[in-house]
């Protein structure tokens, strides 16, 4: 009887009559000479990088994109989701970001940031004026404290009466801030 683990002596003599497997080189493209099949393989290396790089950059983008919408948002709405909805409008041509908002119950406010002139504008249609103000490139005011302050200096300008001096030469605002102040004097905020 033989013990567990010994192999009996045929299956040693089996194993070693058998051949050992042939490796043979991989078949060749037997079109292409060796020289052109190595520039084929690094041009499909370099289109598959290519695309890779391709789909990483326009993930980020989309991912930028969404970040910057969700901030907007937050931005817009307070970072609960809650708080009145204001509507915003961009051009990219003049660098103006426009903001409808609230002034008040059943009443708007128009408040225009001028990126190219770093002026920010308000205008209520409860007032019959519109208001200014220089913002600074680094340092640009919230919405939220830029609403505040121009209500603060109409309700002001309301009590005291319009003792305050318009703004006499309009060429310093932008295209936007001027049509949005056409019909009503200008001031400082």
């Amino acid at each position: 009887m033989e013990r567990e683990g010994e192999m009996d002596g045929s299956s040693k003599e089996a194993l070693m009559e058998e051949a050992p497997p042939r490796y043979t080189a991989s078949p060749r493209l037997p079109c292409l000479p060796p020289q052109l099949e190595g520039l084929l393989m690094a041009a499909v290396v370099m289109l598959i990088l290519t695309v890779v790089i391709v789909t990483f950059l326009l993930l980020g983008l989309h991912i930028t994109e969404t970040h910057a919408e969700a901030v907007l948002r937050m931005t817009i709405h307070g970072p609960d989701g809650e708080g009145t909805p204001q509507h915003l409008s961009m051009s990219k041509k003049e660098w103006t970001g426009t903001f409808a908002v609230r002034d008040g119950l059943n009443a708007s406010a128009v408040v225009v940031y001028d990126y190219s002139k770093l002026l920010v504008g308000y205008r209520s249609w409860r007032h019959r004026a519109c208001c200014i103000t220089r913002m600074d490139q680094d340092n640009i005011p919230g919405l939220d404290a830029v609403t505040e302050t121009f209500q603060r200096r109409q309700a002001e300008m309301k009590e005291h009466g319009d003792k305050a001096v318009p703004l006499a030469d309009r060429s310093i605002l932008g295209t936007s801030i001027n049509i949005l102040c056409s019909t009503v004097p200008v001031y400082w905020a």
